[in-house]
């Protein structure tokens, strides 16, 4: 009895563990977003930077060592010797954008909850209109701006001007 009551709590526990490894994947943490402009912009604007890490893969190759021997009649007297060699390769290079975005204090609960009722609008967010700026609303924000390059879940002003959030600055 003992035994079985055991199993069956191992059995639970795995399941929650696994269970637990269906949810969807929750949005990473922000990478940057500063209140501070670059070096050489306007100081009364907000800036945020997105820095995608390079991608290095492992490359296996062989490399000829030795070449076959092969007789004039073209019987082979010994096979080609060959050698292993493992190396790191950049598949994407790593890279660092800045951006203008909304400044923190403009994003207030009302304009967050507008975004979201944006981003719903167009079938990129499913949750609450909370007016929180939490990981779906990010993610929501992150596919948006993928469309057009962007693969930051930061806020840029482009996509506050594209969504209607902000007004367009006209020249």
């Amino acid at each position: 009895m003992k035994r079985v009551l055991t199993s069956l709590v191992m059995t639970l526990a795995l399941g929650a563990c696994a269970e637990q490894s269906l949810i969807s994947k929750v949005e990473p943490a922000l990478v940057e977003s500063f209140e501070a402009p670059p070096p050489g912009s306007d100081p009364n604007s907000c800036w945020g930077k997105d820095v995608s890490p390079a991608v290095i893969e492992t490359v296996s190759e062989r490399v000829l060592v030795q070449p076959a021997e092969i007789r004039e009649d073209g019987t082979v007297v010994s096979e080609p010797v060959y050698n292993k060699q493992t190396r790191q390769a950049i598949v994407k290079e790593r890279r660092e954008i800045w951006f203008e975005t909304p400044c923190q204090d403009a994003l207030t609960p009302d304009i967050i909850a507008t975004l979201q009722r944006a981003l719903k609008a167009r079938g990129l967010y499913a949750g609450p209109l909370s007016g929180n700026l939490d990981g779906p609303t990010r993610s929501a924000i992150r596919r948006f701006q993928a469309r057009e390059g962007l693969d930051s879940s930061i806020l840029s002003l482009w996509a506050a001007r594209k969504l209607g959030l902000v007004a367009i600055e006209r020249s």
